[in-house]
């Protein structure tokens, strides 16, 4: 669910876990956000942990590898 400071509150995320954020795409529908993100991580577990704490910020519904 949008709401001000929740692409803030997402990349807070990448740069405690030293992940290199290269693109990102963001549409808003609805009330309802939808971000793209391409990383540049060190190993599959790092991405793991990093899409478990994504989940975690409040307003997210889910986040996944594409």
């Amino acid at each position: 669910m949008d709401r001000q400071g929740l692409l803030r509150d997402v990349s807070e995320v990448f740069s405690r876990e030293k992940i290199n954020v290269t693109a990102v795409n963001t549409l808003t529908k609805n009330m309802q956000a939808r971000m793209s993100f391409t990383l540049e991580v060190d190993s599959v577990a790092q991405l793991k942990r990093t899409l478990a704490l994504v989940k975690d910020v409040r307003g997210v519904m889910s986040a996944t590898r594409r």
